[in-house]
């Protein structure tokens, strides 16, 4: 049996995420960013996509050393990939810390406004792909964005696109505007990618298990990993299979990482049998004697 540490994305966000995390965390983040961090979780700053996916790599990356013990997997939804690959040993902390400020910033600079996310529940996967063959146009772009769950996926695109789709599964579903103001994971976005892709710094080979939320699938190789990364901002996310992916290879044990426990409610599909837990309301003594209890049925 074996363990999973699970990152969420963004739309996991809240103010004061920052507050309670240790202060080597931000003081490390602040040098490498030459700001102090802190102020990046209020409520204002929150409205930049560039401090919602800092405020999400600092949080992710501080819980996990908290932990204090060695998962055998670790996986990120979005950018919850970048604490997952800093955890894994894939990727320097300060170096991530400036890639994410740069990811968050073309992002936004990208599509600053009239776009953003909208999750749909209840609606399977062939008919929400039916749907945005209807409705996507050079005018009104929208595209499946991620795979969430058999009943849940998410679409990214223009505001009136996915109101008109909104409209649509009306009556046999529920579609929730997302905390996200990016089209993220779709072509809308393989322009800043590629300038992310071109900045980007060369990473080890990962000493933990990486699994990848877009190919569902453990990536070792450093230059794969490094795509990964670069591109996870215009490609489709499948938790749902990256979940079926780590449940396949013997997990039983997932922690979801703060803030939030959305991944959590979504993994409990998979998990048929194990312990899939979230970090938030739960004891650090806890979670540590989780994974310790994993680490001894693995050896």
């Amino acid at each position: 049996m074996s363990s999973l540490l699970v990152f969420p994305g963004q739309g996991a966000q809240r103010p004061g995420m920052l507050r309670h995390l240790p202060a080597s965390v931000l003081d490390e983040a602040s040098e490498a960013l030459a700001e102090d961090v802190r102020p990046l979780d209020s409520a204002r700053a929150l409205a930049s996509t560039r401090a919602v996916q800092l405020c999400l790599l600092i949080a992710g990356v501080a819980h996990a050393r908290l932990l204090a013990r060695t998962p055998d997997y670790v996986a990120g939804l979005s950018i919850g990939a970048y604490p997952a690959a800093v955890i894994a040993g894939a990727l320097d902390f300060a170096d991530a810390v400036r890639l994410v400020s740069l990811r968050g910033e073309l992002m936004q600079q990208a599509y600053p406004q009239g776009y953003g996310m909208t999750a749909l529940i209840g609606p399977d996967l062939s008919t929400v792909e039916t749907l945005l063959a209807d409705i996507h146009s050079p005018e009104t772009p929208v595209y499946l964005a991620n795979i969430n769950a058999d009943n849940q996926t998410v679409i990214a695109g223009s505001d009136e696109a996915m109101q008109r789709v909104a409209q649509r599964v009306k009556g046999n579903g529920i579609a929730k505007r997302l905390a996200v103001s990016v089209p993220s994971h779709c072509a809308l976005l393989e322009r800043p990618a590629q300038v992310l892709a071109e900045a980007f710094v060369t990473l080890k080979a990962p000493r933990l298990s990486y699994l990848s939320s877009t190919r569902a699938r453990p990536i070792r190789d450093p230059a794969q990993l490094r795509d990964d990364l670069a591109f996870n901002m215009c490609r489709v996310v499948d938790w749902r299979g990256t979940v079926q992916s780590a449940y396949e290879r013997g997990v039983r044990l997932q922690i979801e990482l703060p803030p939030g426990a959305v991944l959590t409610g979504l993994s409990r599909r998979v998990f048929e049998h194990g312990t899939v837990i979230a970090c938030e309301g739960a004891r650090l003594d806890t979670l540590q004697a989780l994974l310790e209890e994993e680490e001894r049925r693995h050896r």
